[in-house]
């Protein structure tokens, strides 16, 4: 399952491109994340690994490409799904900066996730979305 999602945010492409490397900016944006565990490689570099900490659950993120404040391509493990996240950023102007996330679902592991993965394959792009905007929201106030 593939999907993109945008959203156009009133402000710089470095002033966004800060926020989208900050953690603390992940607090606001995404409900239940708590913290970031650097578990190996040079922290933020290709090939690094993390531990991406929620109330709920925890999804490990492997670095592909880090080339900010133009793209940022991550792996996202989970023990139910595995998925690749892009994101371009793109200045449309001197403030205002286009954010694209392509995610891509490369694996779904047990009945009930591939059961909702193929009754409402909507569901993830919809949670993508309300994440982005929430992030919109708070880079422009921030």
């Amino acid at each position: 399952m593939k999907f993109t999602c945008t959203t156009e945010i009133n402000q710089p492409i470095h002033h966004v491109s800060d926020h989208f490397q900050n953690p603390e900016t992940m607090k606001h944006c995404q409900e239940g994340f708590k913290e970031i565990v650097h578990l190996s490689g040079e922290k933020g570099l290709a090939g690094s690994k993390a531990k991406l900490v929620y109330k709920k659950f925890d999804l490990f993120e492997t670095i592909i490409k880090n080339d900010l404040p133009h793209e940022f391509i991550g792996q996202y493990d989970h023990k139910h799904m595995s998925n690749t996240m892009k994101a371009n950023f793109e200045a449309l102007s001197e403030h205002k900066t286009r954010y694209t996330s392509e995610v891509e679902y490369t694996q779904f592991k047990g009945l009930m996730v591939k059961i909702m993965a193929t009754l409402f394959p909507g569901m993830f792009k919809k949670q993508v979305q309300k994440w982005m905007d929430k992030f919109k929201i708070y880079v422009e106030a921030n």
